[in-house]
């Protein structure tokens, strides 16, 4: 079977991130510290290798990239200065742009200003649509109940209209990472091994827990990155049920909802603290993996800030009796949500969906490239015919 090679693949990765791939000599020192290396996925070597003989097509079906949490220690063990972690960041980001079919994230990935000019536009058509709808129907000074400035019923149908739109990209894109990383014409894995690994899915999605293994500190230590991380991840989802479902509750007030906006107030800690310590590790560099942060990174960040500053805020105001300084807030509030939902299938927050999946699928080939290891006696043979 004839091997497709991209002698620029190098070349393109850099708009994706990665500046060192040429520097690494294959010494091996960031295979042998990677904690989540294993027999069957060894990394980053072999995704640094692939790259550079520009085996594209390996590339684009390669899971080894998903499966590295980038804790830094391949960069900071690597005597060349190769970068292998940014390297396997830049090929998550590639990788993205290959599941994406609208061609949107490898736009936004090679350019933040076009990122930064569609956040900027889809904001400012809501805010726009917003307040003419709001002025339309209802009263500025009104927050919640009959004659609503936004209504929650309303907001409610256009929650859902962006959810749904956001949901049915990631869809078709999770289908096509499927369909490069498990590749079914030629695996033909049976789907009850898929069945048998499910559980996987609901596991890894509400604990990142492979990213509690990156601390390289002693054992049984709390790794805070992946405290954190969780604390963002977890806090997104809840706000998200909670709008999608129990938007009404919400707005209702001033009094509080307690069944409701308990869960609201843990999911703001979790954001709040989780977002204002990534904002202080990219500005101060605190750690390897914040050294050299892409345009993307920072949308991502300062989006995720705003939405959680104006979320607290409106909800104070509401609270306190403050109906104008509410809505005006809401409206800027809704401003960051709508592009911050409709970019995720194309930016890094899809990492939410797209690391389960590997997690899941990595665990359903391990399986396959076990049983195959034991029928050949050699698993060093069924490694490199993966």
């Amino acid at each position: 079977m004839a091997i497709r090679v991209n002698p620029k693949l190098i070349n393109e990765l850099e708009h994706f991130g990665s500046e060192d791939v040429f520097n690494c000599y294959h010494c091996g020192n960031c295979s042998a510290v990677c904690p989540h290396t294993d027999e069957f996925f060894v990394f980053p070597r072999k995704s640094m290798r692939s790259l550079q003989m520009g085996l594209e097509r390996k590339l684009e079906r390669s899971i080894e990239p998903w499966l590295c949490y980038y804790c830094g220690q391949c960069s900071e063990q690597c005597p060349r200065n190769a970068q292998p972690g940014e390297t396997m960041m830049s090929l998550r980001r590639w990788l993205i742009s290959r599941y994406d079919f609208t061609g949107l994230a490898r736009l936004f990935y090679k350019s933040w200003k076009s990122e930064l000019a569609a956040v900027i536009i889809v904001a400012l058509l809501t805010g726009v649509g917003l307040l003419a709808y709001g002025f339309w129907q209802g009263n500025i000074q009104i927050y919640d109940g009959a004659g609503a400035f936004l209504p929650s019923s309303s907001i409610h149908i256009f929650d859902l209209a962006v959810g749904g739109l956001m949901f049915l990209f990631l869809a078709v894109n999770s289908v096509r990472m499927w369909w490069f990383i498990m590749d079914p014409k030629e695996q033909g894995i049976r789907l009850g091994l898929y069945l048998k690994k499910i559980l996987l899915l609901p596991w890894h999605f509400f604990t990142q827990k492979r990213y509690a293994e990156c601390e390289s500190g002693e054992p049984g230590t709390v790794h805070i990155p992946w405290l954190l991380h969780l604390g963002i991840a977890l806090g997104y989802v809840t706000m998200l049920i909670l709008v999608m479902v129990f938007l009404h509750s919400l707005q209702a007030g001033p009094q509080i909802v307690w069944p409701v906006h308990v869960f609201g107030y843990l999911a703001s800690i979790g954001l709040a603290t989780g977002t204002i310590w990534m904002l202080h590790a990219r500005l101060k560099k605190t750690r390897v993996q914040y050294l050299r942060s892409q345009g993307s990174d920072w949308i991502f960040v300062t989006l995720l800030f705003i939405i959680t500053v104006t979320g607290i805020l409106q909800h104070i105001l509401h609270r306190v009796g403050l109906p104008f300084a509410a809505n005006i807030v809401y409206v800027l509030h809704l401003m960051a949500v709508v592009p911050w939902l409709l970019r995720m299938p194309f930016s890094k927050w899809a990492h939410i969906i797209y690391r389960p999946l590997a997690m899941y699928f990595a665990d359903i080939q391990r399986a396959v490239l076990a049983a195959r290891a034991a029928a050949t006696g050699s698993i060093q043979q069924v490694r490199h015919a993966a």
